[in-house]
């Protein structure tokens, strides 16, 4: 059988859409029945024909489930503003279900400070973007992090042939609507954003969903839907198995709510008559989601909190390749006493907090004098408890790692407090755990109406 014409047309398109790296061929192409040279010679490099025969138009079909643990190209945008925890949870998330994601930056520079101070460093230039293909484009948001998008011509056509070529896109918080909208790309469809700009959609079939998709474009509200934007993606790209392998050890919530979220024990009161001074400290290889959100929110709730590098530069790598730029090593930092020190987790970053002798040292300042420490995810096991500091105290830690706290009595809670120390279990239980600390220090009022603002439901 000869391929036609028509075929061989479509299959030209697909070539030069990248579909054709994601074809199938059905099984009817038996090895030795007859081989489509016109075929061979229009994909060389691509497919692989085993004296193949061509079947009809009809048997050549994108391969989206068939091939859905192929990687995935990603490319996340960021300029000056935008909002940190939605670009990392981005890019942590895609990179864990092994997308190939790439970070670009709108500036004239690499490095950008988001919306909350966290210095952020991408891996290339938009600029360099322009001749890539792209299986999904997303947008973070922030301000005036969108706005910075918004005037980039060089996303605008990016973003405009990724629509027009039907590939996959998508934008949370301010973007949709200062982003999207303006652009037209959301002509039509469903969508969403931050309640802050809703307004600003012209759609009549705007919604209030956490997550709204709409054929090839998917929409999010705010930092605290950002993981199920996030997952949804994975699963768009890759399938709901892949989406709840990769959402499990995150730890994210049950659908029917059945944890306990918060448990506290020997309540004390953390009460400040200063702004309080918090320190956070990373490594390589800490966890980006933890490190940042905890960041963000606790600077959303105008905590003076510094960020201190344990390596020897103040750009660390995260465990997802997150590249994020410190204020301080942590030499510099130890000299000053803090309210509360409180722990990202990840692996080898726990581990390498684990070996830092001053960190250590002020940690262990900090609980013989009755001040404010907490961990998350690996951390409470791999630093605390090793280094004595879970001692006659109840605590939780990342699943992975609760078979190594002494007390077993609370390790199934999301976020557990016992007097001066709080700890929690994972990226999934983040948001929770820096709230519980706001709740803490500044009052519940305080942390309901964080918690609101970034569209995530507390307590």
């Amino acid at each position: 059988m000869a391929c036609s014409g028509n075929m061989l047309g479509l299959l030209g398109v697909w070539k030069s859409t990248g579909l054709v790296s994601s074809l199938v061929f059905p099984s009817c192409l038996k090895a030795g029945k007859g081989f489509c040279p016109s075929l061979a010679q229009a994909f060389p490099a691509t497919v692989k024909f085993r004296r193949r025969f061509c079947a009809s138009l009809a048997e050549v079909k994108p391969a989206a489930s068939t091939m859905a643990s192929a990687q995935k190209k990603v490319l996340v945008p960021i300029g000056f503003g935008v909002e940190e925890m939605e670009v990392v949870i981005l890019v942590d998330v895609l990179r864990r279900a092994g997308s190939d994601v790439t970070v670009a930056s709108v500036e004239t520079d690499l490095q950008i400070e988001a919306s909350r101070r966290v210095k952020l460093v991408a891996d290339m230039l938009i600029s360099n973007c322009t001749e890539e293909m792209f299986d999904l484009v997303v947008l973070p948001g922030g301000m005036p992090g969108s706005s910075r998008l918004r005037d980039c011509e060089i996303l605008q056509s990016i973003t405009k042939k990724q629509a027009a070529d039907g590939r996959l896109y998508g934008a949370v918080c301010a973007a949709p609507a200062v982003v999207l909208e303006t652009w037209g790309l959301l002509k039509g469809l469903r969508a969403t954003c931050h309640p802050s700009f809703i307004s600003q959609l012209s759609s009549s079939l705007t919604v209030g969903s956490r997550v709204q998709r709409d054929g090839i474009v998917t929409t999010s509200r705010g930092p605290g839907t950002t993981m199920e934007f996030a997952l949804s993606f994975v699963e768009q790209l890759y399938g709901k198995e892949k989406a709840e392998e990769v959402a499990k050890p995150m730890v994210m919530r049950t659908k029917d709510n059945s944890e306990l979220v918060k448990q506290e024990f020997n309540r004390v009161e953390w009460s400040f008559s200063t702004t309080p001074r918090i320190l956070v400290p990373i490594a390589n290889g800490s966890e980006e989601m933890e490190a940042v959100i905890i960041i963000d929110v606790l600077r959303r709730a105008n905590a003076d909190v510094v960020v201190a590098s344990v390596e020897e530069t103040l750009e660390i790598v995260a465990s997802r390749k997150v590249k994020i730029v410190a204020d301080k090593l942590i030499e510099d930092a130890s000299s000053s006493a803090y309210d509360l020190i409180v722990l990202p987790g990840g692996m080898p970053g726990a581990e390498r907090l684990s070996k830092t002798e001053s960190l250590i040292q002020l940690l262990k300042e900090q609980a013989e004098s009755k001040r404010a420490y907490g961990a998350i995810c690996a951390s409470p096991a791999v630093v605390l408890e090793i280094h004595g500091l879970l001692k006659e105290k109840k605590a939780t830690a990342h699943p992975a790692f609760t078979q190594k706290i002494a007390d077993q009595s609370a390790v199934g809670t999301r976020v557990v407090i016992d007097g001066n120390l709080i700890t929690s279990r994972g990226p999934g239980t983040t948001m929770e755990f820096a709230l519980a600390i706001v709740d803490k220090i500044f009052g519940q009022e305080k942390a309901t109406g964080i918690a609101e603002a970034m569209v995530f439901p507390y307590p």
